[in-house]
């Protein structure tokens, strides 16, 4: 069977394409060159939370002004 690692990246809303392209590139490279999987095994899944859904000591990252 063939080594398929999965990554999940939750981050806040607000990042840039081009930053979240480079993200996973990054982590595909660091996970390849960590575990020994080919990079077109290694699949990242990134899901942008929005500010009203991310709480930062019980109140909302857009309430924060975050």
């Amino acid at each position: 069977m063939d080594d398929l690692p999965l990554i999940n990246v939750q981050i806040m809303e607000g990042r840039e394409p081009e930053q979240i392209e480079s993200l996973m590139e990054n982590i595909t490279n660091s996970v390849s060159e960590s575990l020994g999987s080919p990079k077109e095994n290694v699949r990242v899944v990134v899901n942008e939370v929005p500010k009203t859904h991310w709480a930062i000591g019980g109140t909302s990252a857009k309430k924060l002004g975050k």
